[in-house]
């Protein structure tokens, strides 16, 4: 290595021996070489290691960035759950209602009153589920289709008679979905085979 010859270099004597019209006996620094060299080396391998963190540190920002991004389109999307939540149980008061007058009104009743009610009570209902839609409130139907435990919570087994077994044979209670996510699990019978 040209280092360890330097400093033999370095101890010859620069005396009157050496004049500066000889160019061929100028002295040479060969270990200030041997130390730039080093020097660059550190350097390049400092500037690699910082252009490194520099990637990271970018990658990592920008990782911040999405998940914030993420999390505030999905406050937008889902900060009205718990309201749903709520509303689809004024939903499910209102069905019923309108099942009971439906049930009620007789056509040979000579005063259209309960008719009247059941058809204001149907234009309700069918502007809240308008309203639902808008904002991304789904009423699930899931009679005929496989059980979902994701969708579905299973209250009772029926018999599978014309039904696959593991299918959605009746709904007591309707699931909701906003957005795709479900915020209120439907209450189903899953149809099983008979035992004998």
């Amino acid at each position: 290595s040209p280092c360890a010859f330097s400093t033999a270099a370095q101890q010859r004597s620069t005396g009157d021996e050496c004049g500066p019209e000889d160019p061929s006996e100028e002295p040479k620094h060969p270990l200030s070489d041997c130390a730039l060299e080093h020097k660059a080396i550190k350097l390049e391998e400092q500037v690699r290691d910082l252009t490194e963190r520099y990637r990271k540190a970018l990658a990592d920002s920008e990782n911040v960035r999405r998940r914030t991004q993420k999390f505030v389109e999905d406050a937008k999307l889902f900060g009205i759950q718990s309201f749903c939540r709520d509303l689809v149980e004024v939903a499910d008061i209102l069905e019923k209602t309108a099942e009971s007058a439906a049930g009620q009104a007789e056509p040979s009743d000579p005063t259209p009153t309960l008719k009247k009610i059941y058809e204001g009570l149907s234009l309700i209902e069918a502007k809240l589920q308008s309203v639902f839609a808008k904002h991304g409130l789904q009423k699930m139907n899931p009679v005929g289709g496989r059980y979902d435990p994701y969708d579905h919570e299973i209250i009772c087994h029926v018999p599978a008679e014309g039904m696959q077994p593991g299918t959605v044979a009746l709904v007591t209670q309707d699931g909701y979905k906003l957005h795709g996510r479900t915020i209120r699990h439907a209450l189903v019978g899953v149809a099983v085979e008979a035992q004998e």
